[in-house]
């Protein structure tokens, strides 16, 4: 497959690994024991810097300025499994609050390739929205978990 074909973008992996704050390397975690059905927010935003300097009147000198990320939303069919939950709970009870995790989003072909890995440094939970409950009803529900990081890095 050429480098110029655009991609497929529907089979994706999301991992969730610990980050110890002593700075020894985690493991992959049993974090989600559904696959995720859409992610978005894999964004980085660089606010430039404006400097008009003297005598330069055709337009202004733009430098490099600090750069901010979009919240990921990830999105899956609602299981019983209360992982997800349980994440968001454990950060927002004050027992753990710095309880971070990188995850890693990773694209595949549809050989089965790898040919993208995105990684999320100190992944933290900031929204949890369970399914919208309604008995008329028939469709899957959808459970979401946002998060907040500090890097997004191609691995």
């Amino acid at each position: 497959m050429s480098d110029g074909y655009p991609l497929h973008v529907f089979r994706f992996l999301v991992e969730f690994v610990e980050n110890p704050l002593d700075g020894g390397g985690g493991g992959p975690l049993p974090l989600c024991d559904g696959a995720f059905a859409e992610c978005t927010g894999l964004e980085a935003t660089m606010e430039p810097k404006v400097i008009r300097e003297g005598g330069r009147n055709y337009g202004a000198a733009q430098r490099s300025g600090p750069v901010s990320f979009a919240t990921i939303v990830l999105r899956r069919g609602m299981t019983r499994a209360q992982d997800l939950y349980g994440w968001f709970e454990l950060v927002t009870s004050g027992a753990t609050y710095a309880h971070r995790l990188n995850a890693y989003v990773t694209l595949f072909d549809t050989a089965g390739e790898i040919v993208l890995r995105w990684k999320l440094e100190r992944a933290l939970p900031i929204k949890f929205k369970a399914a919208d409950l309604n008995a008329r009803a028939s469709e899957v529900g959808i459970e979401e978990l946002h998060l907040a990081h500090e890097g997004l890095h191609l691995a």
